[in-house]
């Protein structure tokens, strides 16, 4: 293999990514900025470029000599100066006019989020469909996955789960819509396969579907507590977000992000695993991992 590029790489899938790659393969690692590419410090060795991944020129130069690309660029909420459309379609767009020539060639795979269609009510899922059909439109060798939550050791999601796990009492909106976690290690497998082989769309959520109640209540009894579960109407929550876009330029809460975490995740996966060569990790072996740090 001539090389792994992987963009992104200073998220958490990133550097689980790099962990798992480095010194078996080529890498080059792309980040934004220099603070981004402090956090890749850990790795000795480690070819590390600065892109500007809008840039057709930039990402020119960070493409040369790779066979395989993973996509990993994406928000979950727009900012100022940040829009879904600058950060999912642009990106990719930007991305396949930087392998003209070689799309035949490079295997390219991209993390998408589970309930993404062209068609969606909700913003950031229309625009990762759109970033979808763009790469799955134009490489031969395509993996696009779309993913639910990812729970990894140290990530966000994991932190706010354990938190929410260990009070008596957890509040959150519509506590009975469907979460299909996924552990970021078999996330960072299919990643590898996708390296090497092409899969098109591929849905992959973990190995057991419940509500967000269950989730909450699941880890607290991983970490040998009890919560009481409160569930709030997610209108109020979409009212509230509603108000802090109007008065912020930047809120920490958008109804478009709100929309994507309410949504109902549901997904065979056990082929779509199997396809990959993974084994998927159990929930509770999962919580272990993840929510006792």
């Amino acid at each position: 293999m001539a090389g792994v590029l992987i963009t992104g790489a200073n998220g958490h899938l990133g550097r689980r990514l790099i962990n798992a790659l480095h010194g078996k393969v080529p890498l080059r690692a792309a980040v934004r900025s220099p603070r981004a590419a402090a956090q890749l410090d850990g790795f000795p060795g480690l070819e590390v470029v600065q892109v500007d991944y809008n840039d057709v020129q930039s990402m020119t130069a960070a493409v040369q000599g790779m066979s395989a690309v993973v996509h990993l660029v994406g928000i979950l909420k727009e900012g100022a100066g940040n829009s879904y459309e600058l950060a999912h379609e642009q990106t990719c767009a930007t991305l396949c006019a930087a392998l003209d020539g070689r799309r035949d060639e490079v295997a390219v795979a991209y993390v998408s989020i589970l309930g993404s269609t062209v068609d969606s009510a909700n913003a950031c899922l229309r625009s990762k469909g759109a970033a979808e059909e763009i790469l799955l439109g134009s490489f031969a060798k395509a993996t696009v996955l779309q993913v639910p939550m990812v729970l990894g050791e140290g990530d966000y999601a994991a932190r706010s789960l354990a938190v929410r796990a260990r009070k008596a009492r957890s509040f959150g909106f519509r506590m009975d819509s469907l979460e299909q976690p996924i552990y970021a290690g078999d996330v960072t497998q299919a990643l590898q396969a996708a390296t090497v082989g092409a899969y098109g769309r591929v849905l992959l959520g973990g190995p057991e579907v419940l509500s967000r109640r269950a989730l909450v209540q699941r880890a607290a009894a991983v970490l040998g507590r009890q919560t009481r579960v409160i569930s709030l109407p997610v209108g109020l929550g979409m009212a509230l977000a509603a108000v802090l876009e109007r008065i912020s330029a930047n809120p920490p809460v958008t109804r478009a992000m709100l929309g994507v975490l309410d949504h109902d995740d549901d997904a065979p996966s056990e082929a779509a695993a199997s396809a990959l060569g993974i084994t998927l990790t159990p929930l509770d072996e999962m919580l272990r991992r993840t929510v006792s740090g």
